[in-house]
């Protein structure tokens, strides 16, 4: 069966044509998204003009957010992604009292993207954020034992939040990559723990240092879609 669309109505005359062929589009793909993808791909061509097996463009920024102690803004397509690094001192668990403590957790917020709203995390959110812990801990980018000041007395935590505020696919790997620069770009203060007090001091003259990360170990992720049994990097 054929597929089209009416023109647009008389109150649309004071708009470009290039405007129009824009929203006609829009419309398109909205009321037929798979005949809408279907025509791209029969010219081995996406809607936004990469070829099926291409990467979207990257880039990173570093050092964008001066109240973190680290931070990375990442463009992957038209996804952005922010992320920001801040440490705090607690004590480790006790059957692990050299292991400090690394909380990632991404916020999907509505202002990304209408699929979302407001409200508390979306269960995508929380699957996400589950899954970046894993990749982290599981990857050893930053050791654990790294964060320790004083054996079952004082561990770094870092909490490591990323916010999309642009959602178009691909939040996964914009996010870690988010995650991973802004670790790289974190910076703490050198802290001593003082047993006659049972206090631990932070340095303001000592010049911060960086994060001990495992040498050679920068975890990436490539998302790949299935359509008509064909896959298509995200």
């Amino acid at each position: 069966m054929a597929t089209s669309i009416a023109s647009l109505p008389p109150s649309f005359s004071h708009v470009s044509q290039e405007e129009q062929d824009a929203l006609k589009a829009a419309v398109f793909q909205r009321l037929h998204p798979r005949v809408y993808l279907e025509r791209f791909l029969a010219e081995n061509i996406r809607p936004d003009g990469r070829s099926p097996d291409g990467f979207r463009d990257v880039s990173v920024n570093v050092g964008s957010i001066s109240t973190a102690d680290g931070s990375a803004l990442v463009r992957m397509g038209n996804t952005t992604v922010v992320c920001g690094v801040k440490a705090e001192i607690a004590e480790p668990e006790l059957d692990r009292d050299n292991e400090g403590f690394m909380v990632p957790n991404l916020d999907l917020p509505a202002m990304c993207s209408p699929k979302f709203k407001p409200g508390p995390p979306s269960e995508e959110a929380q699957a996400l954020s589950d899954r970046l812990n894993q990749v982290l801990i599981a990857s050893n980018v930053v050791p654990l034992t790294s964060l320790c000041i004083h054996p079952g007395k004082a561990v770094w935590v870092l909490y490591v939040d990323a916010t999309c505020i642009n959602y178009d696919g691909n939040a996964f790997d914009a996010t870690l990559i988010s995650m991973i620069a802004a670790l790289k770009n974190t910076r703490l203060p050198q802290a001593a723990y003082d047993p006659e007090t049972n206090r631990t001091i932070c340095s303001r003259n000592a010049p911060l240092v960086p994060l001990q990360l495992t040498p050679n170990t920068t975890p990436i992720s490539i998302s790949f879609g299935v359509f008509d049994s064909c896959v298509y990097r995200s």
